[in-house]
């Protein structure tokens, strides 16, 4: 469903030799599976996270969704490739403050156009499936660190994606809050019959993926 082939990624300041971030990587994932990817502070790992959400372009390399080059579309398409196959999951939350929880929800499903009725009767199904039900119409602030995380993992599965990518997504949460979210997480995406690539630097999360990988001196390699 997803291949990365020979991904590099290089950064220069002007100042020194470029930096290589990502050198020669391969990844590939099939339709429901988990991911880990795990490594130190620094290592890339977020960097390749964006460059298989498509957020990001390599230096050279392909990413195929369905063996469409995602790096070969034009922005346009490369942004309604993220809308209507990816989800995106970070360690803070990214609501819309002015909006409510039922309203961030619905975001990628109004982007996307069609009935408005309709993308917040889905929003609501899943901010159902979160838990958060009885919070549809409370704005971020008056929902709890916990409770704010749900709705973004609501947000992320609300348009029925291929693939979930999340970056440390419980790393801003205590380890009660960080367990029922990942829970929620692995069991939507059972559910949900979606992929999953989860940067984590929690080994305990990690073990509970199909896979996992490190990352290292720029070299993913599968454990």
């Amino acid at each position: 469903m997803l291949r990365a082939i020979n991904i590099k990624k290089d950064y220069n300041d002007g100042i020194r030799n470029d930096l290589h971030v990502l050198n020669d990587i391969t990844f590939s994932l099939d339709h429901g599976e988990t991911s880990a990817i795990i490594g130190t502070s620094g290592s890339g790992k977020t960097t390749l996270l964006n460059i298989l959400g498509g957020l990001d372009k390599p230096t050279s390399g392909q990413v195929l969704l369905n063996n469409v080059d995602v790096h070969k579309l034009s922005e346009k398409k490369r942004c309604t490739v993220r809308n209507e196959h990816f989800g995106f999951i970070y360690q803070f939350h990214h609501l819309l403050p002015e909006f409510t929880a039922l309203e961030n929800v619905a975001m990628p499903l109004f982007i996307k156009g069609g009935s408005v009725e309709q993308a917040k009767k889905r929003a609501e199904k899943v901010l159902d499936d979160v838990g958060l039900k009885k919070r549809l119409h409370h704005k971020p602030s008056e929902l709890s660190g916990g409770e704010r995380q749900r709705a973004a993992i609501a947000r992320a599965l609300v348009h029925q994606p291929d693939c979930i990518f999340a970056d440390e997504p419980t790393g801003n949460l205590d380890r009660k809050n960080a367990e029922q979210a990942i829970d929620l997480i692995i069991n939507l995406n059972k559910e949900y019959n979606t992929s999953l690539v989860i940067v984590t630097h929690d080994l305990k999360i990690a073990e509970r993926m199909d896979t996992v990988y490190t990352l290292e001196d720029g070299v993913l390699s599968k454990v």
